[in-house]
């Protein structure tokens, strides 16, 4: 019965509030808070496991809540994707219009005791089976409940044109070519989160959703 209030409630559908793009989400750090990007500023440069490239969040039709976050942009490919067991990833959903989380999702990687195999552990993900739902990168991890989870090396869904931008800002002329990507080919490495929509919003019907990265 509670399901089927909350479908009343949500239709017309889930309006997001996530923050996409280069600012797409806060570099919290030991000396501060830094913003994210695609590893361009010196700040970040030095710590490519810490650097949110871009944070994503959809609705699917079924009711789902899909939530990405990638980092350490500017891979090449074909290198080894970024794991440090150090960082911790946070995801961040407002479901009451106040600007404050009632929800913390929190993802870490880690080895097992031979140190050959990496995995990654989320926590307090909404509508999973447990509250701790982990396993191997690599390959989707399912977490019960219809909860799915990935992490590990993509090609960077971003598109930018930055010689575009660049020519752009010193002769003050538009000079973007569409079919210039500067992050094809590259990848980053991608915390995937698949949850129930329905769960997540409470009562709510507007989420606001965020990431940050933290060293612990």
């Amino acid at each position: 019965m509670k399901k089927i209030q909350h479908e009343k409630q949500l239709k017309p559908r889930l309006k997001l509030v996530a923050a996409l793009g280069f600012a797409a989400a806060m570099l919290l750090l030991n000396d501060g808070v830094q913003a994210a990007d695609h590893n361009e500023a010196p700040g970040t440069q030095m710590d490519p496991a810490a650097d949110i490239a871009d944070f994503y969040a959809w609705e699917t039709a079924d009711d789902k809540l899909v939530a990405a976050v990638t980092f350490a942009g500017l891979t090449e490919a074909g290198a080894d994707p970024t794991y440090d067991p150090d960082v911790l990833y946070g995801i961040h959903i407002d479901n009451n219009d106040d600007n404050v989380a009632d929800i913390d999702i929190w993802c870490r990687f880690g080895t097992n005791m031979a140190q050959d195999v990496w995995g990654v552990q989320c926590l307090n993900v909404p509508g999973a089976a447990d509250a701790d739902t982990n396993g191997e990168v690599g390959a989707p991890i399912d977490g019960g409940n219809g909860t799915m989870i990935f992490a590990g090396p993509r090609e960077d869904p971003f598109f930018f044109d930055f010689e575009g931008f660049v020519n752009t800002t010193m002769t003050g002329d538009l000079m973007f070519d569409p079919a210039r990507d500067s992050f094809a080919g590259t990848n980053v490495t991608a915390i995937v989160i698949e949850m129930d929509a329905l769960v997540a919003a409470g009562e709510g019907t507007t989420l606001q959703i965020w990431a940050t990265t933290g060293r612990i």
